[in-house]
């Protein structure tokens, strides 16, 4: 099964500079799969991404279409072949 992560300009130096990056989702298809597979692939990602207990970042906000995955279940959402994530970090400032 595959998913498309859309990564923003922050992220992308730590994957190489592609905006979207294609995971092969081994197993459950879960969001948390697809974070596992790509912090594997591009290991500069996890702690931009993911904490050293394996959980979602607070400033890290993940969509699947238009709903927040903290909406949904979290690192657990299911995901269908072809979705697409798009990896959105909070910026601060004013």
């Amino acid at each position: 099964m595959s998913v498309h992560v859309k990564l923003p300009t922050v992220l992308r130096p730590f994957a190489g500079g592609v905006e979207r990056v294609e995971i092969d989702v081994p197993g459950e298809p879960t969001v948390g799969a697809v974070f596992a597979a790509l912090e594997a692939e591009h290991p500069a990602l996890r702690r931009r991404l993911t904490d050293d207990q394996g959980a979602l970042r607070r400033h890290v906000n993940v969509f699947l279409g238009n709903d927040n995955i903290r909406d949904l279940n979290a690192l657990d959402t299911t995901l269908s072949d072809g979705d697409e994530l798009l990896i959105l970090p909070s910026v601060a400032g004013g």
